[in-house]
């Protein structure tokens, strides 16, 4: 029984014992008022006990419910918060949540070379790679021209809840520098391996970005690739270690050495010893820079070379907002047998002695480029970039790369619902140590569907 089913009998009986003595009090005003004052207060009383007992049940009720909903989320798989609503482009499967994207790029290359020619299935057609620039030929006086899908890209990514945590990871392909497709019939190309890495906590472990590079530096354009001459750009496996701003990976090992006297390159797989990078990030109100270190060893035994050597760099890029509406993006990097990792590998990391034995090519580069909004989705770029060296021309002879250099000016417009088209001029310098040079001017028009 409630304590105001108690209070309501308490009432009641009082009443009764009130209305049975009403005869014996009337001819007693006096004592009828006392009764009827007491009968007041005993009701007034009554009627804050229940309001008490009212206030007290609610609290009961309340932390009742709190309890109930507690309990209900201790038993709630920790998937279900996950495939609760996959965004954008997803589904799930099982407890990873699995997206997917990318882009459908045509591009339509006319391209000049001043010196000697570009073969017909070569990679330089698609892209500009500057170590690859004709020197010292005889041009065919012909602009080529390449209609090409190849640069289009997709990519997986998933999260998967493990415990407080998640795993992460990311598939990225594309088609080009594909050996197995030519321009005579189908245009078939194989997928090409960009990106595969998973991530769990501060560790990511895969192929990826080399730390050593910021891509918000790298500049906007309607080609795949601008003004690498001086941009750090490799992609390869490493375990990454990343803490708040700092990050540090040790990653693939691999040196490009030119023969004594010059001639070509001789890629070695040799070496015992990952590269080691070290990269602080800065990060707000429109700035996304890096600093970041290397430390390489050169390795190099094949034929009659025996050697090893320490490598070195050092390099500040990113991204700064200078207005709501544009940015500069910039990159300067200075080091010795680091060539691999600036400008597409236009100068070896190292350079072999009449000894046999190695030493690092010093190498120092940037870029610099503008990016300006003009309002309903169109934008204009602009930039210029250097890569140079200081040859032992002793070692590498006369016809070694001294310096690559390019400037492009690039505009696009977005038309909406993931398409942007435009068109974009470059033109590059590659340099010999004896003088000889050599140019390339390209044009291209671009329309890519992302998706």
């Amino acid at each position: 029984m409630t304590v105001s089913c108690v209070l309501k009998m308490t009432l009641a009986a009082g009443v009764s014992a009130m209305a049975l003595s009403s005869g014996a009090l009337a001819s007693n005003p006096e004592e009828m008022e006392a009764r009827l004052a007491a009968l007041e207060a005993m009701v007034a009383e009554l009627r804050n006990e229940l309001e008490a007992e009212r206030a007290r049940t609610a609290e009961r009720d309340d932390a009742m419910a709190n309890r109930v909903v507690e309990l209900e989320a201790r038993e709630q798989p920790a998937s279900v918060t996950a495939a609760a609503s996959p965004p954008g482009n997803g589904f799930m499967a099982g407890n990873t949540n699995i997206t997917y994207g990318g882009f459908i790029d045509i591009d339509a290359h006319l391209t000049d070379v001043s010196d000697g020619d570009l073969a017909p299935t070569s990679i330089t057609r698609d892209f500009y790679i500057p170590g690859a620039t004709p020197v010292g030929g005889t041009g065919d006086s012909e602009p080529d021209f390449d209609f090409t899908a190849q640069g289009s890209r997709f990519f997986f990514a998933t999260t998967t809840p493990v415990g407080d945590s998640e795993v992460k990871s990311r598939l990225e392909f594309d088609f080009l520098g594909s050996p197995g497709g030519n321009e005579r019939v189908s245009n078939s190309y194989n997928p090409r391996l960009r990106v595969a890495w998973a991530e769990m906590g501060n560790w990511r472990i895969g192929q990826d970005w080399t730390t050593f590079q910021n891509t918000s530096a790298i500049p906007e354009s309607a080609s795949f690739l601008v003004l690498s001459d001086g941009m750090v750009f490799v992609r390869q496996a490493q375990i990454r270690y990343t803490n708040g701003n700092f990050q540090a990976s040790l990653e693939n090992t691999d040196t490009t050495v030119t023969p004594f006297g010059g001639g070509g390159r001789i890629e070695s797989g040799d070496g015992a010893t990952p590269d080691f990078v070290a990269r602080y990030n800065i990060r707000h109100d429109g700035v996304n820079v890096a600093l970041a270190a290397i430390a390489r060893r050169l390795s190099a035994e094949t034929g009659t070379i025996d050697g090893d050597a320490l490598g070195w760099g050092v390099s500040v890029q990113g991204r700064v907002s200078l207005t709501d509406s544009s940015d500069l993006r910039f990159s300067a990097t200075a080091g010795e047998g680091v060539g691999r990792y600036i400008g597409l590998n236009a100068i070896n990391g190292a350079v072999a002695t009449a000894s046999g034995d190695i030493e690092p090519i010093p190498v120092y580069g940037g870029l610099i480029a503008w990016r300006q909004e003009l309002g309903e989705g169109r934008r204009f770029n602009v930039g210029y970039s250097f890569l140079e060296t200081d040859n032992d021309v002793a070692l590498t002879g006369n016809g070694a790369t001294r310096s690559v250099q390019s400037g492009y000016a690039a505009y696009l417009t977005s038309l909406g619902g993931g398409v942007t088209v435009g068109g974009e001029l470059m033109i590059g310098n590659r340099e010999l140590e004896n003088g000889t040079s050599g140019t390339i001017s390209r044009i291209t028009l671009s329309t890519k569907y992302a998706f």
